[in-house]
């Protein structure tokens, strides 16, 4: 449970290494950016999951989730 939780928080805090949104948190880049991304095919490895669990938050609605655990 503890392990889900830290990875939900460094979800959240995580911000675009790369591109139109570079330095942005993930949850903070639009939809259909995120659309587009997964169509051409999300890159390899670590920030490619966590851009496909973040468009799964978003076209859910469950933005509201992450935003609290946003570190100020």
């Amino acid at each position: 449970m503890m392990d889900n939780r830290n990875e939900l928080i460094k979800l959240a805090n995580t911000k675009m290494p790369f591109g139109k949104y570079k330095g942005h948190f993930l949850i903070h880049i639009p939809e259909p950016y995120l659309v587009w991304m997964k169509n051409e095919g999300f890159p390899k490895g670590k920030i490619g999951e966590q851009l496909a669990i973040i468009l799964e938050i978003k076209v859910n609605g469950l933005e509201s989730l992450i935003y609290p655990l946003i570190k100020k």
